[in-house]
């Protein structure tokens, strides 16, 4: 029964996630997000209470996914600092390469507008770049990285990178001189290129030879 109580969730939240990114906030219903996930509305509001409160749903679960997976990677003591900013990389731009839609939803509300919904977004975001931080401040403190290095930064180099390349898809297009819209280019070269550039910027920065 628990069980099938989270798949229900799960259906609903991905339904929900896919309306958003086409929609936006302001322009999805849940009444048409229940109705496409096949649920009325009394069961969508026990789940999550209010159109806010399912968004915000649909944006924490992929974050906190990701947030898992940062801190396992975090407290693995058996690799060293670079190894963990190597993963870290090598995940994220698998996830945000991967994730279109979800990508489209955080462009759309969390870069475009200010809002009390971007506030909460924002701080939710913010816990995934702490543990990004807390990798890059370990491998300072122990050595591995130089002392001056700055995790700040570091963090808004690999954001920044995404959002260029991900968020301006036809300035992207252009510039690369390939169709984003294209998947199997995005599968088979964009992924390795970002990884590739991103991973030998930052060890460059971050590294002591």
């Amino acid at each position: 029964m628990e069980k099938e109580k989270t798949d229900k969730k799960d259906h609903i939240l991905d339904v929900a996630e896919r309306i958003f990114s086409e929609l936006g906030y302001d322009g999805a219903s849940t009444r048409a997000i229940s109705g496409e996930a096949g649920v009325n509305m009394a069961m969508l509001n026990y789940y999550f209470g209010s159109k806010e409160g399912l968004y915000l749903a649909v944006f924490e679960r992929k974050i906190s996914a990701f947030r898992t997976l940062l801190q396992n990677i975090g407290s693995d003591g058996s690799i060293s600092a670079w190894d963990k900013m190597e993963r870290c990389i090598e995940n994220y731009v698998d996830r945000i390469v991967n994730n279109s839609c979800f990508q489209k939803l955080i462009n759309r509300e969390l870069f475009n507008k200010r809002s009390e919904i971007t506030d909460k977004m924002t701080d939710i975001l913010m816990t995934n770049v702490y543990e990004i931080k807390k990798i890059i401040q370990d491998g300072i403190d122990n050595g591995q990285f130089y002392s001056d290095a700055d995790p700040e930064m570091i963090v808004m180099t690999i954001f920044g990178t995404k959002n260029y390349v991900v968020n301006s898809p036809h300035i992207t297009s252009r510039v690369l001189g390939i169709d984003m819209l294209d998947d199997t280019y995005l599968e088979v070269s964009l992924k390795p290129r970002m990884k590739v550039y991103m991973k030998k910027l930052i060890k460059s920065y971050l590294v002591k030879q």
